[in-house]
This record gives structure tokens, sequence and C-alpha cells, in this order.
């Protein structure tokens, strides 16, 4: 059958299709929810970051603050008297010499000190930033019964007294204090402790105990006699710096560095504190002085004075989440009083 070709065939009135322009229209609204819902996603995500690297700026700068703190506060402290003379009558001219008498003894980020050389390495210390080191005597001491200072010797109450052969000690009375190696000490098996010259590592330069400024070195230096009741306890020496992070050269953390005991021969061995410590800023506080000064500063005469110490500690987070891309940065700057100077 031949097809009329002026017959139409009917379309249906609600067959619309969809034209060029609204589709272009469907796609750009599409690309804008897209783009509202991608971007409040880089929002979140950003918002995340810079909360968990801002809580770990401040978990770090808690933790290290608190058990720095801990020893300031503690420094220049001993069992017996907090006004006590010290002697050290260690041998001179080591990491462990004279000068460990005082309670704390600050650095500038110029000065190098024993805790730590400047350096590169995980561990080294970095220049221009400032380091502490601290003493006191540790608790849980021994209780002396006799002292013979021409033998050299103490016998104390009981022989679980705890000291080994080679600790460096403090030993004290209500007159002075004594600073000087043991050398037979064995808890557990005798009651006596000697502080002979001669032996171990760095060694006593002196058996004479009794207290001069500055120490006599002979061989029986300054005699002194402690009486019974008199208190020997370990040293506790540490050392606080910024060196570099172990774990990243390119990354700086909070550092101490403590005394122990190796097989008889004291040793400092650094322990990283706190990550993300950039940098440490010290400053201390002398009687009647109205400010904190550096540790260079003439107005520090005698570091057995000083009563108080600012630290700011400055902090990075481990990633760059701060608005300009850079890690964020925050001060954290706290004042700890020594209380073994100000009872």
């Amino acid at each position: 059958m031949k097809r009329n070709p002026s017959m139409r065939i009917p379309l249906r009135r609600n067959a619309y299709g969809v034209t060029l322009i609204e589709l272009m229209i469907a796609l750009v609204l599409g690309l804008l929810v897209i783009g509202a819902a991608i971007g409040i996603f880089v929002s979140n995500k950003q918002v995340f970051r810079t909360a968990e690297n801002l809580s770990r700026v401040q978990e770090n700068a808690r933790v290290g603050y608190e058990l720095m703190a801990r020893e300031l506060r503690q420094a220049g402290g001993n069992p017996c008297s907090r006004n006590s003379r010290i002697v050290n009558v260690l041998n001179p001219n080591t990491i462990w010499g004279t000068d460990w008498g005082n309670g704390v003894r600050g650095y500038t980020g110029a000065q190098a000190f024993g805790g730590a050389a400047f350096g590169t390495a995980g561990g080294a210390r970095v220049a221009g930033t400032d380091a502490i080191e601290l003493r006191s005597g540790e608790a849980g001491a021994a209780t002396v019964v006799d002292h013979l200072p021409t033998s050299a010797q103490f016998k104390v109450s009981t022989a679980n007294h705890g000291l080994q052969d080679g600790d460096i000690v403090m030993v004290c009375d209500f007159v002075q204090a004594s600073i000087f190696q043991i050398t037979g000490a064995q808890s557990g098996i005798n009651v006596t402790v000697t502080h002979n010259s001669g032996t171990g590592t760095p060694g006593n330069c002196s058996k004479g105990l009794g207290w001069a400024d500055p120490p006599v070195c002979t061989t029986l230096g300054t005699p002194y006699a402690y009486g019974p009741n008199s208190v020997i306890a370990r040293l506790r020496a540490t050392a606080w710096y910024i060196g570099v992070s172990k774990s990243d050269a390119q990354r700086r953390s909070l550092y101490q560095v403590q005394l122990t005991n190796s097989g008889g021969v004291p040793s400092r061995q650094p322990q990283e504190i706190a990550e993300g410590v950039h940098d440490m800023k010290l400053q201390y506080l002398m009687p009647e002085a109205t400010d904190y000064v550096d540790a260079d500063n003439p107005a520090i005469t005698d570091w057995n004075l000083v009563s108080a110490v600012r630290v700011v500690l400055t902090m990075q987070s481990n990633e760059n989440v701060d608005v300009d891309g850079t890690p964020l940065t925050r001060d954290v700057a706290h004042v700890v009083t020594l209380r073994n100077r100000n009872l």
C-alpha cells in the first residue's frame, strides 16, 4: 500500500525530550552540588588535621614540661638540709667535675655543655637552643652508722642499701654535704661503703670530704667525719636540651640526659622525651632581682642563688596545617620555683 505523504503520525502531548540547554543546566547544578560536598569534606578534613595536630602539640608540651618541672622544683635538694654547703671531690676536668656542686646550671644557645655536643645527627644538640643541668639527692637513702675518714669507709644501717660499686652519691648532715664516687658497695651483701681516692672512673681526687672552696684535691684533702644518722643517697643528675629527632632529621625533640651506672662506670644516656619541641628558652631569677635573665648574664654570680626558672617551649606540629602552609607553632611559657631555695 502506498503511503500518502500528507499523512502524519500524531505525537502524544506528554512525550517531551531534553534539550541541550536543559542538559547543560543539569550538569552545572550537579557539579555545583558535588563541588560543595567536596569542599565540605576537604574543610572538615583540614579542621580535623588541625585539631589533631594541636592536640599533639599540647600533649607533647604537657609531657615535656611536667617531667622537666618536676626536676627543676627538686634541684639543689638533699635529704638533710637545704642550706648545707656542698663539696664535690670527684676528679676535675671531666664532665663529672667539681662544678657539680651546684643544683642548677644553665647554658645559652651558644654555650657548649657536657650533656650533648652540637651536631646534626639524631640526639645531637641543636645550636642556638638553651640547655640546663640539674642535680639533687635521690629518695631512698641509706642511714650512716659510723664513718672512718682515715680509712675512707662508711658503715650503714642495712646491707640492703641499694648502692652499687661506681655510683656517684651525696652524703649529708645538717652542716654540709659531699659528692663523691663509691667503691666496694654491694647492696644485699655488706654494710660498708668506701670513698677512697685513686680508684674508679672518674674517681675521687681526695678521700677527705670536708668542705673547702675550691676542694682540696690531695690524698687526705680536707678531713671531715660524718656522724651517725647522716644520710647517703644517689646523686640524681640530669640535663635537658633540644636535640635532633632520632626519627626525622628535619624535626627537633626535647631530650633528657640522665646519670646512670653502667658496669661500675657512670654514663649519661640521652632519652627523647617529647617530639615537636622546636626551641627552648631558659631564664633565671636571682635574689632581689626585678626580672629574669639569660644564663650568660653577669647578674648570675652564683648558681646556688637562683630561685626560679622561666621555661618557654616552642612547639611545632608534625604536619603543615597552619593557614600559610607551615607547621602549627605555639609557645608554652611556665615559671618554676626551686623549692629548696625558697623554703
